[in-house]
């Protein structure tokens, strides 16, 4: 595939968050929440993370979309005329600011630039590995000479304690927990988990002449939803036999804040039971097979998991599966960004592509899993 990541972008609104500050942006968390949080915060190994609201008032700083289109910038400093002349616009996102129009075509709006193509990618993690691919495969199949690709979140508006309070009414916790299916430890798992960030590249069909490039070699996407339930959603209600009653039946019958309809909620034991074997047993040995990947090809390993409760598990996995990556070569800035979702392997490649580390010849293996009905992305790339 002659494509070429030319520049690297990330952007994080507003200044790092520690952990004990969350009740200054997130608001108060007392009872089950804040019991909740303690465990979480003892073994997502976040310390800090960013949000796109304003302490205390918890008003919005930027929109999803303003985050990709600073992101988007930063790729093309002080030149205006590069950014006017971007043909595919590629932006994926978990968390839109709206259910239409497309995520991308309010980035487009909000960049101002010139007309292109313009694609948004739906789903959760993986939208901006999709938005990734889709751009690559733009300029490889000579569609167009240079293609943009992005991942954002702006969770933190889901997350904000008057969100959950609009959701879950008046009831106490315990009352929400037990006529609310929706608003309850699924809901308050990821409060603590999510956070805000951009990412973008700009590819091109030739290298930079005087800088370090990144080809991408190959992407590979598989989902396992033919065989799973859905582990992370939004927008609708997990039933008993597994299926989803999504937010217009609900609407209809009950009222979206009778459920908590519109919190983001994971399912975290069937997380816990299925996603490390997902990602290595039944995802890594077909890429292993198409690709004749070994270990020993591997300079970089980028690892997107939610959770440093999942990093040992996943090691451990990979070496009984013959392809351990000793640790020295893995790369993840989770605990000092946090976990934005779609937008973290960019933030991840930006973060080791501006390093001074990387050096010609140099592979980068990019591994991202998303939990909502178990997809995983695999991505390689040579240091040029």
């Amino acid at each position: 595939m002659n494509v070429f990541i030319t520049a690297v972008s990330a952007f994080l609104p507003g200044n790092p968050v520690g952990n004990d500050d969350l009740d200054l942006y997130l608001g108060e968390a007392t009872g089950q929440s804040a019991k909740t949080r303690r465990i979480i915060l003892a073994r997502n190994g976040i310390q800090q993370r960013h949000y796109a609201i304003a302490p205390l008032s918890g008003n919005i700083t930027y929109t999803n979309a303003q985050l990709a289109a600073e992101a988007i910038r930063q790729l093309t400093p002080n030149c205006l005329e590069k950014l006017a002349s971007i043909e595919c616009l590629c932006c994926g996102t978990s968390s839109p600011d709206q259910i239409m129009p497309g995520h991308g075509s309010m980035v487009h709006g909000e960049l101002n630039c010139g007309p292109c193509e313009v694609i948004s990618t739906a789903g959760i993690c993986l939208t901006g590995i999709t938005a990734l691919k889709y751009g690559a495969m733009s300029i490889a199949a000579g569609l167009h000479k240079n293609a943009v690709a992005c991942g954002s979140e702006a969770a933190s508006s889901f997350l904000r304690s008057s969100f959950f309070t609009a959701m879950g009414g008046k009831e106490s916790s315990a009352e929400a927990t037990l006529n609310r299916p929706a608003f309850s430890f699924e809901a308050e798992f990821l409060r603590w988990m999510l956070s805000d960030g951009a990412g973008a590249v700009y590819m091109q069909p030739k290298p930079n002449s005087e800088a370090l490039s990144l080809r991408i070699d190959w992407i590979d996407i598989v989902s396992h939803a033919h065989r799973l339930d859905t582990c992370m959603y939004a927008g609708a209600v997990k039933q008993k036999d597994g299926n989803l009653k999504g937010w217009r039946e609900c609407a209809v019958q009950n009222g979206l804040e009778q459920q908590g309809i519109m919190t983001i909620k994971q399912d975290a034991g069937l997380l816990n039971q299925e996603i490390i074997s997902v990602i290595v047993n039944h995802s890594l040995p077909p890429v292993i097979q198409k690709y004749s990947l070994t270990p020993d090809m591997v300079d970089w390993f980028l690892p997107h998991y939610s959770s440093d409760f999942f990093r040992v598990p996943l090691m451990q996995q990979m070496e009984q599966a013959g392809f351990a990556i000793p640790e020295s070569r893995w790369f993840t800035n989770l605990p000092t960004k946090g976990n934005t979702g779609s937008a973290s392997f960019y933030i991840m490649l930006e973060e080791l592509f501006s390093s001074n580390r990387l050096q010609k010849g140099q592979r980068i293996l990019g591994m991202i899993p998303e939990s909502g009905r178990f997809s995983v992305g695999w991505v390689l790339m040579t240091v040029v």
